[in-house]
């Protein structure tokens, strides 16, 4: 299943009011807290499989396994529980399960939202049951957003970069090679308007409102050394250069005809591809797996992102957590068995997540140890993964952490100018304004 389908929608007007409640006031959790005969309820979007066909079918095996593995050994057993469209700007199941008293003891959490739930104080710090050596074997750039203080509230299963993904065949319909891959913005454009069709959007840029969105959005921003929030003084930054030149970019694209307004194949990446209804597509890591199993014959092309004029190549780092309730029914257990699984120094923990990364999907991992086992078994032989662990991975930054509102200022400008063809300059003004007065009264943790 493809990340964007997981996230593409962010959260609807209801279940921000949820987080902009949680901001203020603890968020409740599951009603009877403290230890409890029954099983640990845990929220993903991978298992039980409701099909028996895709990748999804080696993901929930995966994590049928880990829970499996889990129950033969402690009997406090834990009940994995797939949620349809986790995300779903429809969706609003996991935010209103925790304001009813209802939530659940272990879910996955994306960094996007993240402080909804860690200044809802919901979240329970895991790094009293896990060993140093375990906490240092996580990579930085995979835990930082997940940390508050020497705090460790959610422990990453992945990395996942973003690239510019490339149809080869398209290239080569439009009389360009790989010498043609662009590597700056201009190029970008230009290139895209050569391989543009009737039938053929020459780049694919992220078009639906929500989390993933504005998650494709920030490397473009990051590249003219901009930000949303300084990390260092908390301050919004949207008001220079680097966010309107980001946002004219995304509009850009629309006005000279080589980005859709709607994606082509409903998102479905290789087989848009494989109909030639794309040449260029802003997406990630995860793709590979997605080409492995629906178009394994298809060639296609991975190159970083494009950087603007005077800017840097930089590309973000995306992935779920697994996180503990700290209201949940047994917290305790909880912990350790995220910790057992995800987080400790063990063989089975250390190869259950380079299983993961490379078998059940196609994705970095965010630990030292499962990253080296990984590749002694040829994962960055292939020469797709090869480009980004050599030449994407290190010019990543995690996803960035940030309340609801500050996802959704940076959001409404982003769609204002992308497809309502508003000025970025006036947009990015609006935007910093209402950080501005936002963050005036934020108490919380670190925006990052």
């Amino acid at each position: 299943m493809a990340r964007r389908s997981l996230i593409k929608g962010g959260l609807s007007a209801a279940a921000l009011s949820v987080g902009a409640l949680a901001a203020g006031s603890a968020l409740a959790g599951c009603a009877p807290s403290s230890k409890s005969e029954e099983p640990l309820q845990f929220w993903q979007f991978y298992a039980p499989a409701p099909q028996q066909t895709g990748p999804l079918v080696q993901q929930s095996k995966w994590f049928m396994d880990a829970v499996d593995s889990w129950n033969k050994k402690n009997s406090q057993q834990v009940k994995p529980v797939f949620i349809p469209a986790y995300t779903n700007p429809a969706n609003t199941r996991l935010a209103t399960a925790f304001a009813a008293n209802a939530g659940p003891d272990i879910f996955l959490l994306s960094p996007g939202d993240f402080l909804r739930y860690y200044n809802g104080d919901a979240l329970l710090d895991l790094a009293p049951y896990m060993s140093q050596d375990a906490i240092d074997d996580f990579y930085p750039e995979a835990l930082g957003t997940r940390k508050v203080g020497d705090g460790i509230y959610g422990l990453p299963m992945e990395i996942e970069p973003l690239a510019l993904i490339y149809n080869q065949k398209s290239f080569e319909k439009a009389g360009l090679s790989e010498a043609d891959v662009p590597k700056n913005w201009e190029q970008m454009l230009d290139v895209g308007e050569k391989l543009s069709t009737n039938s053929q959007a020459g780049l694919v840029l992220e078009v639906v409102p929500g989390y993933y969105q504005n998650f494709t959005f920030y490397p473009w921003l990051w590249q003219g050394k901009g930000d949303v929030v300084d990390p260092a003084t908390q301050r919004p930054q949207l008001a220079e250069a680097p966010f309107q030149n980001a946002l004219d970019l995304f509009g850009q694209s629309i006005k000279r005809g080589i980005s859709p307004r709607t994606l082509p194949a409903n998102g479905d990446l290789p087989v848009a591809f494989k109909a030639g209804y794309a040449a260029m597509w802003q997406s990630g890591i995860w793709q590979l797996a997605a080409f492995k199993q629906e178009t394994p014959d298809l060639p296609y092309g991975i190159a970083p992102l494009p950087t603007p004029k005077g800017g840097e190549p930089r590309t973000i780092l995306g992935g779920w957590a697994w996180v503990v309730n700290k209201h949940g029914r047994n917290p305790e257990a909880a912990a350790k068995f995220v910790v057992e699984t995800m987080g400790s120094m063990s063989e089975e923990s250390i190869k259950r997540v380079s299983d993961w990364c490379f078998g059940a999907k196609s994705d970095m991992s965010p630990r030292k140890s499962s990253e080296k086992l990984m590749a002694a078994n040829g994962a960055f032989e292939e020469s797709h993964m090869k480009i980004f662990k050599e030449l994407i991975l290190p010019t990543g930054r995690g996803e960035p952490r940030f309340p609801p509102v500050v996802y959704k200022t940076v959001s409404n400008a982003l769609q204002a100018v992308q497809l309502a063809g508003a000025s970025a300059a006036s947009q990015a003004d609006t935007a910093q304004q209402a950080l501005e007065a936002y963050l005036a009264n934020y108490r919380g943790a670190p925006l990052l």
